[in-house]
């Protein structure tokens, strides 16, 4: 359990929405906007909130539509349309200047943060983020598990195909829990990923995906659409300070991606290591936010 206990709120959008938003960490930091990953929501986290409170940032986290208890949008939008909730979300408690910070599918809003909200955004970091499939060079799928070969092969024929597959599988990822989360993974994990799934770090990870897809597919559905579409903006267009995170072993998203966004990203910070995968990169928290606000300057 975290030292530094998250508190939930419900924030309404001018569209119509809400937003689901779970605030933690030091109460009196700098913000630091966390975007989630996929399929996942804003879940209690004290590796995120302990971190944040060490080094002076109040975390906030909320749902993207679809997922948890956020609104689901009518339709799925590009990745560049998202900064709007993280500035609702924000305003609703008088915060200005933030960082920011995305891990895995939350990689691309972090980046979007960056890039269209640069007069606000004060740094940003991505964590195992996913690239454009828009002007990736070489097979955008190389080295992916197995399981996400088959998703984003169904994402890349379209929203019927992906639905279809998402529904199967909605049943057997909203009942993950610590116990069957590795084996309910298959293929996606590395060994260094399977040895961090121990203890309440699984059940957080089990039930941050309980929790996400608890009203259906739809978040995991827009996210995935909105991956292999055009983001609406282009990595090199980022002005503002940027972190890159991966470990090599990662199978969720492979090291080429990072590979591809520290080539297109000017002036982009990168931190490439040879024995992580995507989960275990997490416990090096502290050392990611240490430097994130430094890129910030706060």
């Amino acid at each position: 359990m975290s030292s530094h206990p998250s508190t939930r709120h419900v924030v309404p959008t001018p569209d119509g929405r809400e937003l689901e938003v779970l605030l933690g960490g030091d109460p009196d930091g700098v913000p630091l906007v966390y975007h989630h990953g996929t399929p996942q929501a804003a879940w209690p986290s004290p590796l995120l909130e302990d971190a944040a409170a060490q080094v002076g940032l109040r975390t906030v986290c909320f749902s993207r539509p679809g997922y948890g208890d956020s609104t689901p949008r009518s339709a799925w939008q590009p990745i560049a349309d998202d900064p709007a909730d993280t500035v609702t979300v924000l305003d609703a408690f008088g915060l200005g200047e933030f960082l920011t910070l995305g891990w895995s599918g939350g990689g691309p809003r972090a980046l979007a943060c960056a890039a269209v909200l640069g007069d606000r955004c004060l740094a940003a970091a991505s964590g195992v983020g996913v690239a454009p499939h828009v002007g990736f060079p070489g097979d955008f799928l190389a080295g992916m598990g197995e399981e996400n070969v088959v998703e984003f092969g169904a994402a890349f024929r379209g929203e019927e195909a992906l639905r279809a597959l998402l529904e199967e599988w909605h049943p057997g990822f909203a009942a993950l829990t610590a116990e069957n989360l590795v084996e309910g993974m298959g293929d996606l994990l590395p060994e260094p990923d399977k040895a961090v799934l121990t203890d309440a770090f699984a059940e957080e990870m089990a039930a941050t995906f309980r929790h996400a897809l608890s009203r259906g597919i739809e978040g995991w559905l827009h996210d995935d659409l909105a991956f292999v579409a055009p983001w609406g903006f282009e990595p090199a267009q980022i002005r503002r300070p940027v972190a890159l995170w991966q470990g090599r072993l990662d199978r969720m998203v492979p090291f080429a991606h990072a590979e591809f966004l520290a080539a297109s990203i000017p002036g982009a910070r990168v931190h490439f290591t040879e024995e992580d995968g995507h989960l275990s990169l997490m416990t090096r928290m502290p050392e990611i936010l240490t430097e994130l606000r430094e890129l910030g300057g706060v």
